[in-house]
């Protein structure tokens, strides 16, 4: 297990915290019914003060070489971890039986998981052929960039590059794709642009991965690029981390791989790296 910062406290369980608050727990809605990503969370803790200490007052390269180090301090999940990972991290607030689905905002029940067509399964939203990192220890099982999705609905994302346009997606309104990219629906636009920039930080090629990077082309293939940058910058300008994205870096860190996401905490450092 790698060593990494002193951490706050544990989080309670969902319930536990709403109940403390005087709010009634939510009811348990049936299974597989739609939702948004957007549904209400108890308010996610920042990152400790000394997290981000040594990124302080930098900026461009030297900014994204300090975040490389502090969320290189991680432990590190197996590809089948990850199953039950996803159960906690993406978990639905308002039925604690279900997760949300990245792309069609689904509520599905959590065993639902596998490969048939109406399952979810283990999207990489920087697809794991660009790079050909595979499902490798490490990016290929980098809870950051790992979130339930509707098995036809990843099928048709593939590995896609992201950029604006195309058809609507079947059983997942507000996603659009064509030949060589996909448009995730606003609810999301902005979690898949900070998960791929989170992926460029942390694999910087010094761990015996290829050196990920975000570029402004489609169509990347096998290399270990991603696009459109320019796009996802908009994205995440234009859809800044709700309380689901904040409470999902949190587990993430308090729970299992105890680095963070810095463009959640801080998503005015993406204007910063790449200007």
């Amino acid at each position: 297990m790698s060593t990494h910062r002193a951490r706050r406290s544990r989080r309670l369980p969902l319930l536990a915290v709403v109940a403390a608050a005087g709010v009634a727990a939510p009811s348990v809605a049936a299974a597989n019914t739609p939702a948004t990503a957007d549904t209400t969370r108890p308010a996610a803790v920042q990152a400790p003060d000394d997290y981000y200490q040594d990124a302080t007052g930098k900026s461009g390269p030297e900014l994204k070489a300090a975040l490389h180090t502090i969320i290189s301090e991680q432990t590190k999940l197996s590809y089948d971890e990850v199953w039950d990972a996803l159960k906690s991290t993406d978990e639905d607030p308002d039925n604690t039986s279900n997760v949300i689905l990245l792309y069609s905002g689904r509520s599905q029940a959590k065993d639902a998981n596998g490969g048939d067509p109406d399952d979810w399964n283990r999207e990489h939203v920087w697809a794991k052929s660009h790079g050909d990192f595979g499902t490798a220890t490490g990016p290929g099982t980098d809870l950051h960039h790992l979130r339930p999705a509707n098995v036809k609905v990843n099928s048709v994302r593939g590995n896609k590059d992201f950029d604006n346009g195309g058809e609507e997606v079947p059983d997942a309104a507000g996603n659009r794709t064509d030949d060589d990219s996909f448009e995730p629906r606003d609810q999301v636009k902005g979690d898949i642009a900070r998960m791929i920039l989170y992926m460029a930080v942390r694999y910087d090629g010094d761990d015996g991965f290829p050196d990920l990077e975000p570029n402004d082309e489609v169509d990347n293939g096998s290399a270990p690029h991603i696009g459109r940058l320019s796009v996802l910058k908009e994205w995440s300008a234009e859809d800044p981390p709700d309380d689901f994205e904040k409470n999902r870096n949190e587990v993430i860190y308090d729970s299992f791989q105890h680095n963070r996401n810095p463009f959640i905490d801080h998503p005015e450092w993406v204007g910063s790296i790449w200007k």
